[in-house]
């Protein structure tokens, strides 16, 4: 069964390539998209050479509505997104995320970093509803309302939504992957209130409960 990748990044020319190679390499992915959400520097032409779709947003939209402006570009009934700014992402776990979908082992599938870097396995150990790297069915996403509302809170919306359905979550385990940490991208300053932003839209999407 043939696959879309959607793919929403913020100023992320520098750690793209890292993720769209290992995902050329994948024979079930027939369709990759890029959405660059207002960014400032060259994320779109980046994804460009990748000879990948790209959606190029002029404004700033937010992570929920990025995905949203992916989705509905979407081709394919399985949809994997993966955020931008992964480091160590291999074919492996690329499987690891598509395969039990394809299986019909799980409705969802979410990955937790492991063995990466203590800060960011940390943060999804106390927390891994978070993750932005999932797997899912079309038919479930078309009922997930409020994309572009939830920010940074889209995936706590999708976590919220698969335990009022009872969907079967399933946890995939990224030996040695992390992410950039937004004090790394921003420094330190702007990094935190950045942080800070993300924080307070997934509280304010738990809060009202999807």
């Amino acid at each position: 069964m043939p696959i879309t990748v959607i793919i929403p990044a913020y100023n992320e020319e520098r750690h793209l390539s890292g993720v769209l190679a290992p995902l050329k390499e994948i024979a079930e992915i027939s369709q990759i998209i890029v959405v660059s959400d207002g960014s400032l520097d060259n994320t779109a032409q980046v994804a460009l050479q990748w000879n990948v779709d790209v959606i190029d947003l002029p404004v700033n939209v937010g992570k929920g509505g990025a995905m949203a402006a992916g989705f509905y570009e979407a081709k394919e009934e399985v949809i994997l997104f993966l955020d931008a700014d992964l480091i160590g992402l291999t074919i492996q776990h690329i499987y690891d995320l598509i395969i039990p979908i394809l299986v019909d082992e799980a409705d969802m599938t979410v990955g937790v970093f492991e063995r990466g870097r203590i800060t960011t396995d940390m943060a999804q150990v106390v927390a891994p509803f978070l993750s932005g790297q999932r797997c899912l069915r079309r038919k479930w996403l078309k009922h997930i309302n409020e994309w572009a509302d939830a920010g940074f809170g889209i995936e706590a919306a999708m976590t919220i939504f698969a335990h009022q359905n009872q969907l079967r979550v399933q946890q995939v385990y990224l030996a040695e992957m992390s992410h950039v940490m937004k004090e790394e991208k921003y420094g330190i300053v702007r990094g935190f209130a950045y942080r800070m932003k993300m924080y307070w839209e997934i509280a304010r999407k738990v809060r009202m409960g999807g």
